[in-house]
């Protein structure tokens, strides 16, 4: 592990979390912090104002997006975008992990919002951040690219169990290092962790947060890969039963759900 790059925590996170843990945090002081980088600021405002969040007006300023939004909402965008902008990187796969991991947060924060669980601006960050020792490895291994699609496909074997035996270390331990150095919530941090470790449904002593955190990322993942066309999503079939009895979800519903995310993942397309 310790020969992995690990980007530090940027500065602007520093000075927003710093913001955010004041007893009343200031949205012009949020607001300000934010556009002293443009590029965030600009990114912000294009997400701020994106189909996803479906507002008849269209904000025309940081400060603006922060008070449509509100500020958690916005603090999890910027959190978001300031990971693609430490993790910037060319190349199809790289490419494919950031439009997929977008298309998780979108899922998660639906799913948070449908079934009233957990809060969504924790549930957007999660969505971002679940697999994001991912490209870290695939910075450090040449050949990771391919070790993921293998372990993806595995039936049996966890697939994190499958990394460790071909790396010494798996995305879910890089990824929550990552999100400890950055200051992000505990439950985040414990839910990337543990997303392939579906024994933590029958785990009381595991935070039911966190739990929900990986059942709905399921949920997601099962979602995402049949928006892709993929049938066969092996994740799912190792964990989705036990994921939906903890979201005291039915066949049904759990069918319903998947339409609807289908239908969310065509519109914002």
């Amino acid at each position: 592990m310790r020969s992995i790059r690990i980007p530090p925590r940027p500065s602007l996170l520093i000075d927003l979390q710093r913001e955010l843990a004041r007893p009343c945090p200031s949205p012009r002081a949020i607001a300000h912090i934010i556009t002293n980088d443009v590029g965030i600021a600009g990114a912000l405002l294009k997400l701020a104002n994106s189909p996803f969040y479906g507002r008849a007006r269209k904000a025309s300023s940081v400060e603006q997006g922060i008070n449509f939004l509100g500020i958690n909402t916005c603090s999890a965008l910027v959190t978001g975008l300031l990971a693609r902008q430490a993790l910037d990187g060319d190349g199809a796969a790289l490419a494919n992990f950031w439009e997929v991991s977008a298309k998780r947060a979108q899922a998660l924060v639906f799913l948070t919002r449908k079934l009233h669980v957990g809060a969504p601006d924790i549930a957007h960050t999660f969505g971002l951040f679940c697999d994001i020792g991912v490209p870290l490895l695939i910075e450090r291994f040449p050949d990771y690219v391919q070790t993921f699609a293998i372990a993806g496909d595995q039936g049996d074997t966890c697939f994190t169990e499958f990394e460790d035996a071909r790396h010494a270390t798996n995305h879910a331990a890089i990824g929550c290092l990552l999100a400890r150095n950055w200051g992000l919530p505990e439950d985040i941090s414990w839910a990337i962790l543990l997303h392939h470790d579906y024994r933590i449904f029958d785990d009381a002593t595991t935070g039911a947060a966190i739990r929900t955190l990986v059942a709905l990322a399921l949920l997601a993942e099962k979602a995402i890969q049949r928006y892709y066309g993929d049938s066969v999503v092996p994740e799912w079939d190792k964990g989705g039963a036990p994921a939906c009895r903890h979201l005291g979800l039915s066949e049904d519903d759990c069918a319903d759900l998947l339409d609807e995310l289908h239908e969310l993942f065509e519109t914002d397309h």
